[in-house]
């Protein structure tokens, strides 16, 4: 058997305002987050552009001192729904937490949209990292960070044996002998797990991609056994040094191997910013605006809640770990400024 072709894969993180929390103050920048006309031309630009994957990332907790994208934005799964009916080729991935979803609800979602979009609905897993979003549903707090991690395996287990409740070709809709449904290809679940009970089977047929793209993220060793036992596509955080970058990619796919399957089949996609000139200087001149218009108050206010504490209290939290050890945007993207860095396999 032949070696398996590399690719390069690229996705936009979507942002309507700009990667940088003061991009919405550009010349010609959008200054909205949740516009339909600023997203769907986004989504059909990066189409145009050849890349794989269109991305709505997501939390359920609004903080105004929030990257402005964050501060207002649409329910993820009811956008890339809308962008289904105006994209044709590009993947549509969405962000839903498995601490405040329900699996069969999960496992609907994701099988409507992969049929609205012919075969490219994808779902990124999160935990939830922020204790603020437990208010939002009757809760004090998250629960602690492993037992998330535990919840969420059998979550996307109960979700991947949802979809695998129908075969393909169980709608028959033989006219003549009146026979709608062949019944032997469609089975219940019959799920009863430590966290989830769940009959099954879906209420809707098998999915065009049999399954849609699973996502993830986690960082943390029980984030990294997440990828490697269930995720098609992983997201990583370029953090500036090549050798914990190499441990981390190393890490994941020996993870990989661990759960019998192919290193090769879990592209890993780091996240960058790129900030584009002519020549290095340009591109750095371009930081310096940006950077210009931060202000401390609204730079720490934007730290203390990407890393879940108020300055300048800083101590180690279940919140973001990966992030948290990320260097600073300037240090970043002056480090990358005229870079681009694809995914690599």
């Amino acid at each position: 058997m032949s070696a398996l072709k590399r690719q390069m894969h690229l996705g936009v993180f979507w942002l309507g305002t700009g990667n940088h929390s003061a991009g919405w103050r550009y010349e010609g920048a959008t200054t909205r987050n949740s516009s339909w006309p600023v997203v769907q031309a986004g989504a059909r630009t990066a189409e145009r552009g050849k890349f794989d994957l269109f991305f709505i990332s997501d939390s359920v907790v609004m903080d105004p001192g929030d990257h402005p994208s964050f501060v207002s934005r649409f329910e993820p799964t009811t956008l890339i729904a809308a962008l289904a009916a105006v994209t044709r080729h590009i993947g549509l991935g969405a962000t839903v937490s498995t601490s405040f979803s329900e699996p069969f609800d999960v496992a609907r979602t994701f099988a409507s949209i992969d049929h609205l979009s012919g075969g490219r609905a994808a779902w990124n897993v999160v935990t939830s990292t922020h204790n603020a979003a437990a208010l939002n549903f009757g809760r004090e707090r998250l629960n602690e960070h492993d037992l998330r991690y535990e919840i969420a395996t059998e979550f996307v287990d109960v979700v991947r044996g949802l979809w695998d409740s129908w075969d393909d070709g169980a709608i028959v809709a033989d006219k003549a002998t009146g026979t709608f449904l062949d019944s032997s290809k469609v089975r219940p679940l019959n799920h009863k797990g430590r966290f989830f009970s769940v009959k099954g089977p879906l209420n809707i047929e098998r999915c065009p991609q049999g399954q849609p793209v699973i996502i993830q993220a986690g960082g943390s060793p029980p984030g990294q056994e997440l990828s490697a036992r269930s995720a098609d596509l992983v997201f990583s955080v370029v953090n500036g040094d090549p050798a914990s970058a190499k441990a981390a990619y190393d890490s994941l796919k020996q993870r990989v191997v661990k759960h019998g399957r192919s290193p090769a089949h879990v592209p890993i996609l780091p996240g960058v910013m790129p900030i584009i000139g002519e020549t290095d200087e340009q591109a750095k001149e371009q930081l310096a605006r940006l950077q210009g218009w931060l202000t401390s108050t609204n730079a720490m206010a934007l730290v203390s809640q990407r890393l879940g504490t108020t300055f300048p209290a800083i101590r180690s939290t279940a919140r973001c770990r990966t992030f948290r050890k990320r260097p600073s945007a300037a240090r970043r993207s002056r480090r990358h400024c005229s870079r681009w860095r694809a995914a690599r396999r």
